[in-house]
């Protein structure tokens, strides 16, 4: 019996079980010492370290592991990157995932100075953008950084066209980003799948939103230590565990009140 099966038995036998019932096991592991590995034998390794291998994320190891799962949300939804497409910073991934069905690359910069902006704007205050003008808004790891993140939403609402779609990451298990020299603004947030299906359903009345989340113990204990990439398998990688939210992605279509169906593109 594999590692991974033996866990998902034990958690489907727990669930099973009253509250009460998992009360005294719990009680009875810790008095017996029938944990497994025992307390106390577990071996750290090079991680037993109180500071991270890289503290830059692995940038300077390779692809940072929270990118891996960007890539792969995007990968996932490249069919809604088309038309006129919204990305803040820079096009780099309007470019990767839109090809051919995008007409119009727009970025968006909250300061002015950045050679790619086409829009300098406050997210959460940004009368001068003209409503319903995107076909869809990438929106990469920027939500946890914007303090009035209800505010910010609303503007992505009210500038995307009907049955246009955003499409947003943002940071869940993550070391602070302060200190890479590009974000002085600060991080005020790290979200879950929960928290964010609510901002959304808020300040996105109607639309067809689906929220998610990449991850597992393995793979954010690696991120927090600025591993790469490169040093996981790709099976280590893609082990979904919805108990450990890396990365938070959603998709939110606007709705169309002129089609039936509305919020579907």
């Amino acid at each position: 019996m594999s590692l991974r099966f033996r866990a998902r038995a034990v958690q489907t036998a727990k669930s099973l079980l009253k509250p009460e019932v998992r009360s005294w096991i719990v009680q009875q592991q810790r008095k017996h010492r029938l944990q497994w590995p025992r307390t106390g034998s577990v071996r750290f390794g090079d991680l037993r370290r109180v500071t991270p291998i890289s503290p830059i994320f692995g940038l300077d190891r390779g692809q940072p592991i929270d990118r891996y799962y960007i890539e792969k949300f995007l990968t996932e939804n490249a069919e809604f990157v088309r038309g006129r497409a919204l990305e803040l910073g820079d096009a780099t991934y309007i470019k990767k995932f839109g090809g051919d069905r995008v007409r119009q690359i727009d970025v968006l910069h909250v300061v002015a100075g950045n050679p790619e902006a086409t829009i300098v704007a406050d997210l959460t205050n940004a009368e001068h953008i003209p409503s319903d003008i995107f076909d869809v808004v990438i929106f990469t790891q920027s939500l946890q950084m914007i303090y009035d993140m209800k505010a910010a939403l609303r503007t992505l609402h009210r500038i995307l066209k009907p049955g246009g779609t955003l499409l947003l990451t943002s940071a869940g298990i993550a070391k602070i980003g302060r200190r890479l020299g590009r974000d002085g603004w600060g991080e005020y947030y790290h979200l879950t799948t929960q928290g964010t299906q609510s901002l959304l359903e808020e300040t996105f009345p109607g639309a067809d939103i689906h929220v998610g989340s990449y991850g597992n113990v393995l793979a954010a204990t690696a991120f927090l230590h600025g591993l790469a990439v490169s040093e996981l398998t790709s099976a280590e990688l893609d082990h979904a565990d919805p108990d450990m939210e890396l990365l938070v992605t959603a998709r939110a279509v606007k709705a169309n009140p002129s089609r039936s169906g509305a919020g579907v593109p």
